[in-house]
């Protein structure tokens, strides 16, 4: 079959008109760190301070996105064929990662194009995966790595997957049998092990002052 010719569409209502009336820019607030960091917790703190200044955002969650737009081969087998699974599903190897994180990116790009904040909160263990979702959205990203030691998120371990980890139930785990490469130079860094989510929020906005966004 001939590959069909794509065009891009530019939108009859521009980002500046939509980022006027958000009163905010658009803009995607990448954090990264391992499972237990505290990455949701912070990410949907800032959401919630965002809505009550009045700010369009929304939180992108690695959890949430993997029910849906980046389903495993199994949770789409319950409502697919088991080929349409196969194709589509994603797994968790690094080329099922790079994919996630791929999808996620062009999903936050639209998102800011919007005017909108996007607030995704992923492990996105990989720094060419990060750097190649900072090139898909050129002056809009913001990596935010959430630098909890791996003591304390195993300590909390609120899924219990460390556990299962170190039992070797589940293999290729982030932080137990594989790698996590932190970011080099972040935006911001948090550690939750030092402060609350809700004064990590704090820091967040104010950096988001700071850089005009809001």
């Amino acid at each position: 079959m001939a590959e069909v010719e794509v065009f891009w569409h530019e939108h009859a209502v521009s980002r500046e008109e939509k980022e006027r009336l958000n009163g905010n820019k658009g803009c995607v607030l990448w954090f990264t760190g391992l499972s237990g960091s505290g990455k949701s917790t912070i990410a949907n703190v800032v959401d919630h301070k965002l809505h009550e200044l009045g700010k369009r955002s929304f939180v992108l969650d690695g959890d949430n996105v993997r029910h849906n737009l980046n389903a495993s081969p199994k949770i789409l087998a319950e409502k697919h064929s088991e080929e349409f699974a196969k194709r589509f599903g994603l797994g968790f190897s690094a080329q099922d990662r790079e994919e996630n994180i791929r999808r996620i990116g062009a999903v936050a790009r639209l998102f800011a194009e919007s005017g909108a904040i996007a607030i995704t909160a992923f492990i996105s263990p990989y720094r060419a995966d990060r750097d190649s979702v900072r090139a898909m959205n050129p002056g809009d990203f913001y990596e935010i790595y959430v630098s909890t030691p791996i003591e304390v998120c195993e300590k909390r371990d609120p899924k219990g997957l460390y556990k299962k980890a170190r039992a070797g139930e589940i293999k290729g785990f982030t932080g137990v049998d594989d790698p996590y490469e932190p970011p080099i130079s972040p935006e911001l860094t948090l550690d939750s092990s030092t402060l609350t989510a809700d004064e990590l929020g704090d820091e967040v906005v104010f950096f988001l002052k700071q850089k005009g966004i809001i």
